[in-house]
């Protein structure tokens, strides 16, 4: 049974994910951790391989020079000896490039991964099966789905990740880089579901309105999704987010017409807030005593020349206020 390495690279935390409350599958437990492979400086490795095949090659070239029948069969036997052996074990050398790392199994088992880069040297019987550890992009097809009130949306999303885990993204999933491809796309179509484009109530969330709690939950649960396969998201966006074509005209209306109600809005406030200021400055000044009826008239007049879309014609009272 492997054992884990304290040194090693860690899983994120799953309790960021419970505080946001992600609705996401149960993975199963994974059943391996990474932990570094057993290996040596693969410099010296080579030089002792090629003495070995010299002196190898070297043995039998002597072999076919001696006289003596003993001399020479075990001059021949040691030389086809130490050739192939010294070729065997020149076979696990293994060149690991930065952002580069190999898991090394042994007869179907797993015996570490090496992440030291440069020229390394394993046990020549193991394979060692290649992984990129570096950071990478995926981004979606532009999705359409339904939002949480129906109407059809399209969406995309970009998500950085890169491979935290190597033993898991080997042994855990078929094809981790399609896994991921395929959790990220059921996330934003969850997410997308879950929450309406733009919230009729004044609290409520929405993908266009509240950017980034949307994302957060996004990327919580896309690491739910991807924790089991080693995988570790650094970041997710969306890329692309608007109505479908055949609402987008009606939906501009809908939207134009809610901007116009609240311009309306602000402007009756506005204009109550003047006229209100006007009548106290007339009380408090006595510029004029006015009766009910006159102010009601007077708050009339002011609200059609504030509220108006369209420039007042002025009539011009030639006589007294009463006529």
């Amino acid at each position: 049974m492997s054992t884990h390495d304290p040194h090693g690279p860690q899983a994120p935390s799953a309790t960021a994910d419970a505080s946001i409350g992600v609705d996401a599958p149960e993975m199963p437990a994974p059943r391996v951790h990474e932990f570094p492979a057993r290996s040596v400086g693969g410099g010296l490795a080579l030089l002792l391989g090629l003495v070995g095949l010299l002196i190898g090659v070297g043995l039998i070239v002597a072999a076919a020079a001696v006289v003596a029948g003993a001399a020479k069969a075990a001059l021949m036997v040691v030389g086809i000896l130490v050739a192939p052996g010294a070729f065997l074990s020149m076979c696990g050398l293994n060149m690991v490039a930065p952002g580069e790392a190999r898991v090394v199994q042994l007869f179907g088992r797993y015996r570490g991964t090496i992440r030291e880069d440069g020229l390394r040297w394993v046990n020549p019987f193991t394979s060692r099966e290649k992984i990129s550890t570096r950071v990478r992009n995926h981004e979606t097809a532009v999705l359409k789905v339904n939002d949480a009130y129906g109407n059809p949306i399209e969406l995309a999303a970009v998500v950085v990740w890169k491979v935290q885990d190597t033993a898991q993204a080997s042994f855990e999933v078929d094809d981790y880089f399609e896994f991921v491809s395929t959790q990220t796309e059921a996330a934003v179509r969850h997410i997308a579901i879950e929450y309406p484009y733009d919230a009729h109530d004044e609290g409520g969330l929405s993908l266009r309105g509240n950017a980034e709690e949307i994302t957060e939950k996004l990327a919580a649960e896309l690491h739910a999704r991807v924790e089991a396969a080693g995988v570790r998201i650094i970041e997710s966006r969306f890329t692309h987010l608007a109505y479908a074509p055949e609402i987008a005209s009606a939906m501009l209306q809908r939207q134009q017409a809610g901007a116009v109600v609240a311009a309306r809005r602000e402007i009756v406030d506005g204009a109550v807030g003047m006229v209100e200021a006007a009548l106290n400055r007339i009380a408090e000044q006595d510029i004029v005593e006015l009766d009910e009826e006159r102010k009601a008239a007077m708050v009339s007049n002011l609200m059609v020349v504030l509220c108006g879309d369209r420039a007042p014609q002025p009539v011009l009272n030639t006589g007294t206020l009463y006529q």
